[in-house]
């Protein structure tokens, strides 16, 4: 058995060259853990190294002890253009029993093992049009990671955390069984907010990590110590079932109400947006990235929002962006917060900017936003992150260009890591084609490996799948949940019938239709105990009338059909006469009011008080009515006061500057006490 394992002659010479340079080994290196399955161990000494290449030798990306940027080099000269090509895509991967994107696919069980299937698409979801050519979103697993050399995935699939963590390690198993032994990083959406659309990109939805409010509600919270809190306590619940990136959090502005995305930002102000974003960062990533970091992919660069009549760019009738009211700085606050913080990633959105000094295609391929103004003008050092498919579905002003050009384009712009595709070939074929120099790709793999030197992947990409299921989701974890669930509400008004009184027999009803589901929950708690009122089944019974409406867009934002959209409840899943029949009952009432968007109240009869709710549960809410806990949120954006002040609405201006009657309630309004 050998002690002492011999470099190669490169390897002593790019070491040496490093200690010439004074940027060495540290003087007392300190062991590492090594989770390993295949790869052997190789020991220098009293130091122990993983062979992830299988070659007998210690080679400098091995090397724990040498600078990240020297390993890069190292690792990037051994590899081919096809493992290049293929560590510049990030693509849906799918667990056993997962068959997301597949209609009239039987739902079994999700388990730990690998779904093998490729899934192509041959129509873009989006325009409901032929694609130019079959597009390979997902890969049978093995023959992605062995074939294709892909080693960015996105996990889209729900179950519970000790199966995820399982997956993760026959994931991280069957990367380091390669030529290179170069492990996997997995990214997922959000998986720890009460959401109102979980469409498939937006949110996982209901899981069982520690559930808190929407990022809206985080938002209205208006506690940053909190909201630190929460991105730490998520952090560990990501690293533990093997997640270790994060495609969040939305830097964008709610400043177009009609825009459908407003639910997934931190509203409206860029000031408080920004010093969110700063919070949220730092909390997943801590100050720089290390082993215990889930990375952070901030979107959508330089500012979603001001879309023209708040139309999606998923689409291509919402395919353009304006800033009528000259705003175009003031989008950016929150992003160049995130870069302070550190974010790992950045992802420019599909949208084309009009009637700008910007050459009027994708974000993705504009050169002037992601290199001039991202990285030279804003510093911004990380990877850049396509949104999915502008490649192949959402080619926004350069529709004209063959998917090679688009390729050639979007890499000149700066983009480095293409998400939505598994097939690398187009890419392969770009370079050999002479559209893009190999040097240019070395740029991108740099970057997309240094963040998994950075998070320690090479050294334990493993997880405790026993660990993981005592730490996703636990009480101590769920009681802090709890309090941000309770400082989300916001009360806006209160005509002296908040706090309810003892005895006082409530009605309390949520109102949420979906599908073929009755759209009346009638509230009953578990234990008449937990309250001094009591709760009644109809309200003719009841002294006091509580309902809590959810509106929401029918089939929600992937359901987009390019209509204008109106905000008024009664467009939005909302039956308002059977509501101001409940609010003109003659009982005090209570109205509560999830807000995903900027819903136009104008049907409404009034009611005694009003809340508002931006992902909680029907106990917080209580808990704020029946006074067991005061008020203190503050609204993250404006409600504007009629239809008519949507229509005239300048997209790129908050709420709180628009000029004259728009608001019915401002950002920041909010009481903080009942009385």
């Amino acid at each position: 058995m050998k002690n002492i394992i011999p470099y190669s002659l490169k390897t002593i010479f790019t070491i040496g060259l490093v200690n010439i340079l004074g940027v060495g080994y540290a003087q007392n290196p300190q062991q590492p853990y090594l989770g390993h399955r295949t790869a052997p161990i190789l020991t220098v000494g009293k130091l122990k190294f993983k062979d992830l290449n299988k070659n007998g030798k210690l080679d400098a990306y091995e090397d724990w002890r040498l600078p990240i940027n020297t390993r890069i080099q190292n690792l990037v000269s051994q590899m081919t253009l096809d493992e290049k090509a293929g560590m510049m895509l990030i693509s849906t991967t799918r667990m056993a029993g997962d068959f997301a994107f597949e209609q009239g696919k039987p739902k079994g069980p999700i388990t730990s093992g690998f779904n093998e299937e490729d899934l192509v698409q041959n129509i873009n979801m989006f325009s409901r049009k032929p694609l130019p050519y079959p597009l390979l979103s997902a890969s049978g697993t093995t023959k992605g990671v062995k074939e294709k050399h892909l080693r960015n995935f996105i996990l889209r699939a729900n179950t519970d955390a000790k199966t995820i963590a399982e997956w993760s390690n026959n994931l991280q198993a069957l990367t380091e069984d390669t030529r290179l032994g170069i492990p996997a990083i997995v990214a997922s959406n959000p998986r720890n907010h009460i959401t109102r659309d979980n469409s498939v990109g937006l949110s996982v939805g209901t899981t069982v990590f520690s559930k808190w409010p929407g990022e809206l509600g985080l938002a209205a919270m208006h506690d940053l110590k909190l909201t630190r809190q929460f991105a730490e306590i998520a952090a560990q619940e990501w690293k533990a079932v093997g997640l270790r990136k994060g495609y969040q959090y939305m830097a964008d502005l709610a400043t177009e109400p009609r825009w459908q995305r407003i639910e997934g930002t931190f509203g409206e102000d860029a000031n408080w947006a920004a010093s969110m974003i700063f919070e949220v960062v730092q909390g997943f990533q801590g100050k720089k990235l290390n082993p215990n970091s889930v990375a952070l992919t901030t979107k959508h660069f330089p500012g979603g929002g001001p879309q023209v009549e708040g139309q999606d760019p998923h689409f291509d009738f919402g395919k353009d962006q304006h800033y009528p009211g000259g705003m175009f700085e003031y989008h950016l606050k929150p992003f160049i917060a995130a870069i302070k913080a550190g974010t790992s990633s950045m992802m420019p959105y599909y949208a084309k900017p009009i009637k700008t000094e910007f050459e009027e295609v994708g974000f993705a391929y504009s050169k002037a936003i992601i290199t001039d103004l991202l990285r030279k003008k804003l510093g911004f050092q990380g990877i850049v992150n396509s949104d999915t498919g502008p490649i192949e579905m959402m080619p926004w002003g350069v529709e004209g260009l063959s998917i090679l050009e688009r390729y050639q384009k979007s890499l000149d712009a700066g983009v480095d890591l293409y998400s939505g595709s598994a097939d690398p070939s187009l890419l392969i074929e770009t370079v050999k084609k002479g559209l893009v120099s190999e040097k240019r790709i070395d740029e991108s793999v740099s970057r997309i490996l240094k963040e998994r030197f950075e998070l320690g992947l090479f050294e334990n990409p493993y997880v405790d799948a026993e660990a993981a299921q005592k730490t996703v989701g636990n009480a101590n974890f769920q009681k802090v949940a709890d309090i941000a669930l309770r400082k989300s509400i916001v009360v806006l008004k209160n005509e002296k019938v908040l706090p309810i009184k003892a005895k006082t027999k409530v009605y309390f009803e949520t109102y949420l239709e979906s599908g073929k589901n009755n759209p009346h929950y009638v509230y009953q708690p578990k234990s008449s105990a937990d309250y001094a009122v009591e709760f009644v089944k109809t309200p003719e019974e009841a002294d006091q009338v509580i309902v809590w409406l959810m509106p929401g867009t029918a089939g929600g934002l992937f359901g987009s059909t390019g209509a204008p959209i109106d905000l008024r409840l009664s467009k939005n899943l909302i039956d308002v006469e059977y509501v101001n029949k409940l609010l003109k009952s003659g009982k005090s009432s209570t109205l509560c009011v999830n807000f995903t968007s900027p819903w136009v109240m104008e049907e409404l009869a009034p009611s005694k008080a009003l809340l508002a709710t931006f992902g909680t549960t029907p106990e917080a809410v209580l808990d704020i009515v029946l006074g067991k806990f005061k008020p203190s949120g503050k609204l993250p954006f404006s409600i504007p006061a009629s239809s008519k002040a949507v229509l005239e609405n300048l997209s790129d201006v908050p709420g709180f500057m628009k000029k004259g009657d728009y608001a019915l309630y401002k950002f920041g309004d909010g009481l903080q006490a009942l009385k």
